[in-house]
């Protein structure tokens, strides 16, 4: 917040270029000039709960980090976050669907953001990317996210911590002019993925026939909000409303969208893996096609998705077919293999974890997982039998 004769006025957005986050940064600065980053991670792994005391072993610098970031910011309505809860239950599988095949494509489509990542030398981990943000959204989607039972808050403050190494080496590699530039992994940017996920989801959810009512918009952009406070975003840059928010993404986000090298190479690697993890020839072609239904075509363009003429008849007809195979996912084998196997891509599988890049499953909150075990759209655990295919948890909206 800056004032003009001690009135506040909200940050612009050309300045979020130039802010970080300074709480985390000041930790990561320190741990590295201590040498003790290594020992804070093998700890920091274990601390996964809302309601898990802080470790004692734990430098007092990152204590102090964790203490001071541990609670949702005073405006925020946590009943209303609760009430975001059956959407999930309902449409969460899809919302992966989403997240996984348009919004980090979509993140991809910005330049500055893929050299970023091409910088941290994770062009060629899409396991990772992924399993990053399966398990970020994952713990958002439980019914108390920022309350007792929760796992999310842990996350965010992982996820700073996370995001301030990044600035922290990459300012300092040498090949980043933050005069020019601003700094890497800025609050403008971090504002910039928020929207990604948030509004753009539910515009590609809609883009495919998923139907999503404005309530459930509203809400889910709520969670989003609370959580981009707690990610260190200032409050008075998050658009308050989703008609807002909508207006910043496109100001802020696909104003900024175009090709660029490392952005191209980012889809080709996150394709390749999709193809890998959806057995069957006959299967070939369907990621490329789910992304040019959910993305833009000229972000399809850009970042050189391919045309699957075969899939694209099938998945890139538009969101009639897609409404039709929704309401036929009970007893459509297509639409079983489309819609659901494409959330479990995000939500299921052998991925990596944040912190040593061993194989590990994702951590699905409880009470979506019974409910989405019920409804036969929730992957199974490794050494589990599939689930019996059931109906949705919810038929109409």
């Amino acid at each position: 917040m800056t004032e003009i004769h001690g009135t506040p006025r909200p940050i612009p957005l050309e300045e979020l270029k130039f802010l970080g986050d300074p709480l985390a940064d000041a930790v990561v600065a320190e741990l590295v000039a201590s040498g003790t980053t290594v020992a804070v991670n093998e700890v920091l792994a274990q601390f996964r709960d809302n309601d898990q005391p802080i470790p004692d072993t734990l430098p007092e610098s990152v204590r102090r980090f964790l203490i001071a970031t541990d609670n949702p910011p005073d405006w925020a309505d946590l009943d209303r976050v609760a009430s975001a809860y059956e959407f999930f239950v309902d449409d969460g599988v899809h919302v992966a669907s989403v997240l996984s095949f348009g919004a980090m494509v979509n993140c991809y489509a910005q330049p500055r953001a893929s050299r970023v990542l091409s910088l941290t030398h994770r062009l060629n981990q899409p396991h990772r990317r992924l399993s990053e943000t399966s398990q970020f959204v994952l713990n958002m989607m439980g019914p108390a996210p920022f309350g007792s039972g929760g796992g999310f808050v842990p996350t965010i403050q992982k996820t700073r911590l996370i995001h301030a190494a990044v600035r922290y080496f990459i300012t300092h590699s040498g090949e980043w002019d933050v005069a020019a530039d601003g700094v890497p992994l800025c609050q403008q940017d971090i504002l910039g993925a928020l929207l990604i996920f948030s509004v753009q989801v539910i515009d590609g959810m809609r883009r495919i026939g998923i139907s999503v009512t404005e309530r459930e918009a509203e809400n889910y952009y709520y969670v989003w909000r609370v959580t981009g406070a707690m990610l260190g975003i200032p409050a008075d840059a998050i658009p308050e409303t989703l008609a807002e928010a909508q207006a910043l993404n496109a100001e802020l986000v696909e104003a900024t969208y175009g090709p660029s090298d490392e952005g191209i190479e980012l889809t080709r690697n996150l394709l390749d893996l999709y193809e890998h993890m959806i057995p069957g020839k006959a299967f070939d072609g369907v990621a490329a096609a789910v992304v040019r239904q959910v993305v833009t075509p000229q972000v399809a363009d850009w970042l050189e998705v391919p045309r699957a003429r075969g899939w694209s008849r099938a998945v890139g007809a538009g969101a009639r077919l897609m409404r039709v195979l929704e309401r036929a996912e009970d007893r459509s084998r297509l639409a079983t293999a489309v819609l659901d196997k494409a959330g479990s891509l995000l939500l299921g599988g052998s991925v990596r974890t944040l912190t040593d890049g061993q194989p590990t499953a994702l951590t699905i909150p409880a009470g979506l997982r019974e409910k989405w075990l019920a409804a036969g759209v929730c992957p199974a655990a490794p050494g589990e039998p599939a689930p019996a295919r059931g109906g949705r948890t919810s038929t109409t909206k």
